[in-house]
């Protein structure tokens, strides 16, 4: 199930982007600009945390343009497909500590990790979506459902 979320995963950012590159204005709106900031960092924090590598986040301002984030968020995806297909059960029972939890902190297991990734990425998705809208733009559908429906479809960022 997991690699099935971080296909959709991919896929559905993939949509979203086409989707406000074909409506430029989406593009330069500060809300899609920080929200789109913001999954890609936390899906990179996840999957930082969870290979217990170190890692040094990007800022909002490393941004300047948005095919510099788009970029980013493509490599993140190549990498964490890569990760999950070394994933086994054993591995996933492990846990980890969520850093930003302090008080109390919080310990879950590599899987539940993962999950709450993917639902935070498909819930921002969903704000963005609604701006989209507002913005007078067409949001595309990306329900996890749909992506079943239609067969699985492959990503691709163009």
């Amino acid at each position: 199930m997991l690699c099935d979320l971080y296909a959709h995963q991919a896929w559905a950012d993939a949509e979203h982007w086409k989707a406000f590159k074909a409506h430029p204005v989406a593009l330069e709106d500060d809300a899609i600009r920080k929200r789109l900031y913001h999954i890609h960092l936390v899906q990179r924090a996840f999957r930082r945390i969870v290979s217990k590598e170190k890692y040094d986040l990007k800022k909002f301002e490393d941004f300047p343009e948005m095919e510099a984030m788009k970029d980013w968020a493509m490599r993140y995806h190549e990498e964490v497909r890569h990760f999950m297909s070394n994933l086994n059960e054993e591995k996933l029972a492990e846990n980890v500590t969520i850093p930003w939890f302090r008080n109390p902190p919080i310990s879950i297991t590599i899987e539940q990790a993962l999950t709450q990734a993917a639902m935070h990425s498909h819930y921002h998705r969903g704000q963005n979506a609604t701006r989209l809208r507002e913005l007078g733009g067409n949001p595309p559908l990306t329900d996890f459902i749909f992506w079943l429906w239609k067969g699985k479809p492959e990503v691709s960022w163009k």
